[in-house]
């Protein structure tokens, strides 16, 4: 078992010490993950397995999602060594050993022999991840976060609107600014400090996302997202970023420009009108994301399995749709 383990641990590094990434088109990775979930709303979970393997050998980085998806399905199929190597990909890709022990569909795992090897290895995997990832943009960006959570925490505190439109407008908007130039500075240096680069896909788009829900008034003048956003689209492309980040701060904009009653991708904002839906599905599929069709049949799925397809929901927990 041991020469297996060493065996992994030398291809992972393989990877990882390649002079760059190849340059491949994440639109593509994404539009692949789309076609193995369509194999999962066919029950067809050993075909869904196969899929995702393709897509783990063709491209460099995986996003750790799909890992924790593949995890998900082989425990679904009592294919445990399966699983076990899953888990040894997301450790190296910064899955941590106390998120997967408190995954409740994970627990089973505990208690077969491998467990221990596991825990024995964890060491040497998740440093796989920490030498991949830029560890001085990540601190970087994980501050920016806490000053803008902190500002926007003004904003909470005060009760009336006057005054919080008041605080927004002269304390949270120039703050805002000064984040957008810091993160469009990393941007042009470092790249999208994302999941693959700064191996955190939260932090970045809450700056952004909080920069886009300013007001209807700033938000309508900006320009500063603006000139972010093909870097952004740039970063997508090479996998930097995923879709589902992007659908957010664009989500955030449109939401916050027409009073909440229309929405790009789906997650924020309501539905309006059946163009709109219609909208949302073309710019979900421009970058590569799921149908909103294919996610609601998804959803159907984990009801009926029990199954977590670790589908991203933002502020929408249910089906995607227009409600007349």
């Amino acid at each position: 078992m041991k020469n297996h383990y060493f065996a992994f641990l030398f291809s992972l590094c393989f990877v990882v010490s390649s002079i760059a990434y190849s340059q491949e088109n994440y639109l593509d990775y994404h539009r692949k993950v789309t076609n193995c979930e369509q194999l999962i709303t066919q029950e067809k979970y050993g075909a869904a397995l196969t899929c995702l393997d393709s897509i783990f050998s063709e491209f460099d980085f995986i996003f750790l999602r799909e890992i924790k998806l593949a995890t998900e399905l082989s425990i679904f199929q009592n294919d445990y060594l399966a699983a076990f190597k899953y888990l040894r990909i997301g450790i190296s890709n910064g899955w941590s050993i106390k998120r997967i022990k408190s995954s409740k569909s994970l627990q089973i795992l505990q208690e077969e022999p491998e467990w221990f090897e596991l825990e024995s290895n964890y060491d040497s995997l998740i440093q796989i991840y920490k030498n991949r990832i830029n560890t001085d943009v990540r601190n970087q960006v994980r501050q920016m976060v806490k000053k803008d959570q902190k500002m926007a925490i003004g904003a909470f505190i005060r009760i009336r609107e006057k005054s919080q439109n008041k605080y927004t407008r002269n304390k949270f908007a120039p703050h805002s600014e000064r984040q957008m130039s810091r993160f469009q500075d990393i941007l042009e240096k470092h790249g999208y400090p994302g999941e693959k680069i700064a191996g955190h896909n939260l932090w970045a788009s809450i700056i952004v996302c909080h920069h886009n829900s300013i007001s209807p008034d700033y938000n309508s003048k900006d320009t500063l997202y603006t000139s972010m956003r093909p870097w952004v689209l740039k970063a997508l492309e090479k996998g930097e970023i995923s879709p589902y980040e992007f659908a957010q701060m664009e989500d955030w904009k449109t939401a916050v420009l027409n009073d909440h009653k229309r929405s790009s991708f789906g997650f924020i904002g309501d539905v309006g009108s059946e163009e709109n839906l219609m909208e949302i599905n073309q710019n979900r599929s421009a970058v590569g994301m799921r149908s909103t069709h294919l996610r609601n049949q998804l959803l159907d799925i984990e009801k009926s399995t029990g199954l977590n397809l670790y589908l991203p929901k933002g502020w929408r927990e249910g089906v995607i749709d227009y409600q007349k």
